[in-house]
């Protein structure tokens, strides 16, 4: 127990400085005979709070519980040291003393700081110095009463980071303007957010009402008050309308004020967002006033798909038509009553093409042949072909534009769309008039009112076509591109002569506006992108139009059966060997026959799972060499992409002639027409069936095919087998001299089968076709010929005449 002396210093002690502190721990200590007895005890049980007291000179004197706990040194480690080797940093000594020294003067010190105790560790120390006095009022030391507030500190700490935070959060909002206001509307706080937005600086703005953001006619009609009043009652209000920034420029916001109430439910104020939504605005506005025009776009576009299935049907039966029609026109060239009628329905199948040619530009789906070319040179060569077409009532006058440039674009094409305009616009000047044809440069920007969006800004060259008729009505002007729509009588017109142009110039990566008044012309805008490339020179006509002919091997491939014999007819009679497939399948099974193929000629649009397009590709890889030229009545964007046909992409439009067929074939190869050719003849001397008689020997059935149809095609008579037993068979029962057969047979060999009908039958011509090496002549004890696949009807008829020859 402590000395008498001691025990009423700990009293003191505890009386001073532990009641404010420690109630609850005071109630809880047994009561003992003496209030000395009982608050020293107190100081030696309380574990909370350190309490120790300090000489007059500052060292420790006395050492509790709750010291050893907090700060980690035991009492005999502690009593006796300077309060100094409690405190951390240089100037320990200094910090203390100037302490105590405040404690002398006004008798108390209290401090908050951090603290080190004996294991190094930090924590937050609450200290209270008091002085102690004796019974006269005399100087009796010090009394130190330390506290641990870590966890306050921390939680305290972590308060102001957050509030940090928050304030971080809010001020790094610069889209939308958030502020507080007052109940009456006055505002209390202010972002960047608000000060980009709205323009004003916080010190502009603060304690000043909200209404000032409004228009003056909204103000006047109570619109922020109600604002207010609908948050206030419902917690929350949004809206959206114009506001008015700083500088009196108007914006578009969205607006939401939300109610902010206190635990006790009292309103103390409002929270506002503001959010300009100027460009979504004028986003919408502009949606609005496009969604006629896109459901008019939808509907081109849907019109355009059917136009153009349909335009690849019409086009197949008119192929069929011209075909026979010029098939027909050759046998019966004598018979002028034939001639006559067979010219008039060439020329209805010629209308009719010209229907599907409108269809497909109408879709946006003809195949077009983009060059380099200068309008002014265009349109001065049409003078005389417009006003052919126009008469003398029409007054025809062309302005170019000096420094005109150059644009890319299907010449032929735009001809056609020049002249439909030109008739229009005849039609449109029943008593006579002018029509105004003008080129010249021109820019499209955002100044340009209404830009399409498929229509980039920059550099174009401008065709205006004027005239002076009876101008449109505002609903006509309206439905003028639509597609079948006519103002004329019935029979005098299609309707497709704008809906045309209109999908030509689209195509053409173009622009077209029409303007018109009633009473006063019309007036086409044509705008066509500048292009930097050189003005390519058109060939100079042929002076004789000479059909050309060919011997090289077609491979026809047409799912349409009647369009495919119609081809094949045509290239046979102009001295090709011809080939056919009804479908990419079918024309791969030939190509991977080994029969050498010169020319693939095949439809664009067939059905299957293989495409016409990756076919073509196939086939280039598996025959090396291989000219492909396609033909089709509607492309479906398989070979025409961007208003253009692939590089390196021929096509042949249906319907064709026969001299457009023979011109174009011998195109593609590349070589001359070549005279007129008589197709390979047989081996000399054979003239009875026997010797005309072939057994063709293949497990692949269209490689089989492939090879007795140029066989056919010699005048031989052919016979198919597809094993060794079959041939055989076939030998007996046909006589035949002739057996051409490939190497591997599923399983069998052909050289084995070649053996055993040689023994049956000696004066046999055998001819091996495969891709493999020759079999050793020291091997086989007869003559054989070989041509190794892919080969041509050449090679074969070369193979079988050096074998038959005597």
């Amino acid at each position: 127990m402590p000395a008498s002396g001691e025990m009423g210093q700990a009293a003191q002690l505890a009386r001073w400085m532990l009641l404010p502190f420690v109630t609850e721990e005071w109630k809880r200590i047994p009561v003992m005979g003496n209030d000395a007895g009982w608050e020293a005890a107190l100081v030696g049980r309380l574990q909370a709070y350190a309490i120790f007291r300090l000489t007059a000179q500052g060292t420790v004197a006395s050492w509790n519980p709750g010291a050893v706990r907090i700060l980690g040194y035991n009492a005999a480690e502690a009593i006796g040291q300077p309060l100094s080797c409690f405190y951390t940093g240089e100037n320990a000594e200094a910090t203390v003393e100037a302490a105590l020294a405040q404690v002398r003067e006004s008798g108390r010190f209290e401090t908050e700081r951090w603290s080190t105790r004996k294991d190094g560790s930090r924590f937050w120390a609450n200290v209270l110095i008091v002085q102690l006095q004796t019974q006269d009022d005399g100087m009796d030391g010090f009394a130190v009463v330390l506290r641990d507030g870590t966890d306050k500190r921390l939680a305290h700490e972590a308060v102001l980071e957050s509030e940090r935070r928050f304030r971080l959060l809010v001020q790094g909002v610069t889209d939308y303007s958030l502020f507080m206001l007052s109940p009456e509307g006055y505002v209390t706080n202010w972002n960047l957010g608000a000060e980009r937005i709205k323009g004003y600086e916080a010190a502009e703005v603060l304690g000043t009402h909200f209404r000032r953001f409004y228009l003056p006619e909204d103000v006047a009609q109570g619109l922020p008050e109600r604002g207010l009043q609908i948050a206030t009652t419902t917690g929350r209000y949004e809206t959206e309308g114009w506001r008015v920034r700083k500088d009196g420029s108007r914006f578009w916001a969205n607006v939401v004020i939300d109610a902010i109430r206190d635990e006790a439910g009292a309103l103390v104020g409002f929270a506002k967002i503001t959010r300009d939504v100027s460009d979504r605005k004028a986003a919408q506005e502009q949606l609005d006033k496009t969604r006629t025009a896109l459901a008019h776009a939808q509907k081109m576009e849907a019109i355009g798909k059917l136009t153009g299935g349909v335009a690849h049907d019409f086009n197949n039966v008119l192929q069929v038509l011209r075909g026979n029609l010029e098939l027909l026109e050759r046998r019966h060239a004598r018979d002028v009553w034939s001639r006559e009628r067979i010219a008039r329905a060439i020329d209805a199948v010629e209308q009719g093409a010209n229907l599907a040619t409108q269809l497909l530009a109408f879709g946006r789906r003809q195949p077009l042949e983009p060059v380099a070319v200068n309008l002014g040179s265009m349109l001065r060569g049409m003078d005389d072909l417009l006003r052919r077409a126009l008469g003398e009532m029409i007054d025809v006058e062309t302005v170019v534009a000096g420094g005109l440039w150059n644009t890319l674009v299907d010449p032929n094409r735009l001809e056609n769309v020049v002249l439909n305009l030109a008739i229009n616009a005849r039609d449109a000047m029943p008593g006579g008039g002018k029509l105004t044809l003008e080129l010249s440069n021109a820019m499209l920007d955002e100044h340009y009112g209404a830009l399409p969006a498929d229509v980039p800004p920059g550099q174009y060259i401008l065709l205006a076509i004027s005239d002076t008729g009876s101008g449109m009505t505002p609903d006509v002007l309206e439905r003028a591109l639509e597609p079948y729509f006519t103002t004329k009588p019935e029979g005098e017109g299609t309707g497709l002569g704008l809906s045309m142009a209109y999908g030509f110039v689209k195509q053409s990566h173009g622009h077209l506006r029409i303007y018109s008044e009633v009473g006063h012309g019309t007036t086409v805008k044509i705008y066509l992108p500048r292009t930097l490339e050189e003005v390519v020179e058109a060939a100079s006509p042929s002076q004789a139009v000479v059909l050309a002919r060919g011997t090289e091997t077609v491979l026809v491939v047409e799912d349409e059966a009647h369009v495919r014999t119609t081809a094949v007819e045509m290239l046979a009679e102009l001295g090709y060997n011809v080939l056919k497939a009804d479908s990419a399948q079918s024309a791969m099974a030939i190509l991977n026959s080994g029969v050498r193929i010169d020319l693939l000629f095949s439809d664009v649009v067939m059905p299957g799972p293989l495409r016409s397009t990756e076919m073509a590709r196939m086939a280039v890889r598996v025959t090396p060499g291989l000219k492909v030229l396609f033909t089709s009545g509607y492309t479906q964007n398989a070979i025409v992409h961007a208003g253009r046909l692939d590089p390196g992409v021929h096509l042949l439009s249906k319907p064709y002639s026969r001299a457009q067929l023979a011109s174009r074939i011998r195109a593609v190869l590349g070589q001359p027409a070549s005279a007129p050719s008589a197709p390979v003849s047989p081996p000399a001397g054979a003239v009875d069936s026997k010797a005309r008689s072939v057994v063709v020997v293949d497990d692949d059935l269209a490689s089989r095919e492939a090879v007795s149809e140029l066989l056919t095609a010699m005048n031989y008579r052919v016979v198919q087998a597809d094993g060794v037993e079959s041939a055989l068979h076939a030998l007996k029962q046909t006589g035949a001299t002739v057996l051409v057969t490939d190497m591997g047979l599923a399983g069998q060999s052909g050289i084995d089968l070649a053996k055993r009908a040689v023994q049956n039958y000696p004066a046999l011509h055998v001819i091996f076709a495969s891709g493999e090496l020759p079999p050793d002549p020291g091997q086989l004890s007869f003559r054989f010929g070989y041509v190794r696949k892919p080969f041509a009807a050449n090679d074969l008829a070369q193979a079988i005449n050096a074998l038959t020859q005597p």
